[in-house]
């Protein structure tokens, strides 16, 4: 199995999870030192965690607006892609067509992220 395979199959799990807004199962998907960067600097996942529990922030739809770019090596894989989502902060709704990376790395035996980043489109 290729690892863009791999790590598509735990993206997609990835992506259930960030749908049914489960901060546990979202958690167990990132590195414990998992960053994102975006328009407004960087967030840690503890805080990430905490708005998707407290239901501060929820994520309603996602979908692609394209195909995926990805850069393999052995043990990580970048991949960028195009993505339409809508949800809600603080029980606004939101809309957002972003330009997404993630850098994915084998950790034991399956794969977790470390990184992400989302410009808007």
């Amino acid at each position: 199995m290729s690892i863009e395979t791999e790590v598509q199959a735990v993206a997609e799990g990835f992506d259930r999870a960030l749908l049914a807004n489960d901060a546990p199962r979202i958690a167990d998907h990132f590195t414990d030192d998992w960053r994102y960067v975006g328009p407004d600097g960087m967030v840690a996942k503890t805080d990430l965690i905490e708005w998707i529990a407290s239901g501060r922030l929820a994520h309603h739809t996602m979908e692609a607006a394209g195909p995926e770019h990805t850069v393999a090596t052995q043990d990580a894989l970048l991949v960028t892609c195009r993505r339409v989502s809508t949800g809600a902060w603080e029980g606004e709704p939101y809309t957002a067509d972003e330009w997404i990376t993630d850098l994915w790395v084998r950790s034991g035996e399956t794969w977790r992220c470390a990184f992400s980043q989302k410009t808007p489109a």
